[in-house]
């Protein structure tokens, strides 16, 4: 469906990117999973690496174009390209961008994976400068600039310690200085805080995690404007391969449309859990961004329409029994990841080798407790039952 940019959030989610198929009169998107399309009558004349049309289906496919016009509209993009996972997302976007004597700034509370990509495999590789700083500090931000920053590279909330960065000041920052600003959405997704609309260049988002909704597909997205993203198609999904697959972008297609639906229920589940958590006696911190006394809780109050479902917190316990704690959960899963329809929950140990960028709180071990859309008092009961058989 075209002309959807003035309906709501959540009559976009459902028809932004589906219409009626031509040949069956279906009316839903089906999944087209042939890899080759037919050429033109003289085909001498094709660019083969060309991502404009229907030609091969790592330069792009149809169901993946039907996934890109919806993402672009719920980030508030100008265009969006959506890639075979988050990560692929992370890459593709640093590789596009940046060549040798660049300067990277990027928040020392990352997924691991942009730790990686940025603190050793672009610099170690391609000669990339980067700079790790704690990004909720804008002063810290502002020092790290130099003459040759390309990129400001941001995640708020950050994984894991739910910290907030300022995303408009930041912003204002790269764009004084002549620099890019992307943001890793993750956290959030487009339904509790739009990235583009707050002045950042690029919206990155693991599709995996909330916008698909059932952890059963992978993919990820950058959304920003027609001219970057259009070199990110050419060199990181062509020539390095990081399409997402036709039938991962039709399951995560189907599961953005009960994505504000989905929201509002993770929303709620993670400040009644954190608030609850924050009661038990055996608690030790409690990280959410939605907590009156979170740091930049103001902030995230501005910037955010709703705090997700994700939060860390800590026990005034060792290491074994953290683990006992998990292993008497019934109704939340030990598992990664997040996003999902059902509970999961992490212990993350003392010896993380990125131990030593958190706050001082996170350096006995900590649970990352990614909360789904279960019946709150249930997940609360299940809570509760664990901590009644640590405490015997």
């Amino acid at each position: 469906m075209s002309n959807t940019e003035n309906l709501s959030f959540l009559t976009r989610a459902i028809h932004t990117g589906n219409g009626i198929d031509s040949e069956t009169g279906v009316i839903q998107r089906p999944i087209v999973l042939g890899n080759s399309y037919q050429l033109p009558y003289d085909p001498t004349d094709v660019n083969w690496s060309s991502t404009g049309g229907n030609l091969y289906t790592r330069n792009g496919g149809a169901n993946q174009r039907y996934l890109e016009e919806k993402i672009a509209s719920l980030e508030g993009g100008e265009d969006a390209v959506v890639l075979a996972s988050g990560v692929a997302a992370l890459s593709g976007l640093f590789f596009a961008l940046l060549k040798t004597g660049d300067h990277v700034v990027f928040s020392s509370v990352t997924y691991i994976a942009s730790y990686r990509l940025l603190n050793e495999l672009f610099n170690n590789k391609f000669g990339i400068e980067t700079t790790i700083v704690d990004t909720s500090d804008i002063k810290n931000v502002e020092a790290a600039i130099k003459p040759n920053t390309k990129l400001i590279h941001i995640e708020t909330p950050g994984n894991p310690t739910l910290s907030i960065s300022d995303i408009a000041a930041i912003a204002e920052i790269a764009h004084k200085n002549n620099a890019l600003l992307s943001v890793d959405n993750t956290f959030a997704s487009p339904f509790n805080q739009r990235p583009i609309e707050l002045g950042a260049d690029f919206s990155i988002e693991s599709l995996t995690k909330y916008i698909n909704g059932h952890g059963d597909a992978m993919g990820g997205s950058i959304t920003g404007k027609k001219e970057y993203l259009n070199i990110v198609r050419a060199q990181s999904q062509v020539n390095l391969g990081g399409t997402i697959s036709p039938f991962n972008a039709w399951l995560i297609a189907r599961g953005a449309v009960t994505l504000p639906l989905r929201m509002k229920q993770h929303n709620e589940n993670g400040l009644k859990i954190a608030q609850w958590l924050k009661e038990q006696p055996e608690v030790s911190f409690v990280a959410y961004p939605g907590l009156e006394d979170s740091p930049n809780h103001e902030i995230a109050k501005k910037q955010m329409s709703g705090f997700g479902g994700v939060l860390s917190f800590g026990l005034k316990a060792d290491h074994d029994t953290h683990n006992q704690f998990v292993s008497h959960l019934k109704l939340i899963t030990s598992a990664v990841s997040l996003g999902h329809d059902e509970s999961l929950i992490v212990f993350l140990g003392e010896d993380d080798e990125r131990q030593y960028l958190y706050p001082e709180q996170f350096h006995n071990g900590f649970f990352r407790l990614a909360l789904g859309i279960e019946d709150t008092q249930d997940l609360i009961n299940d809570l509760k039952q664990a901590f009644d058989k640590i405490r015997k």
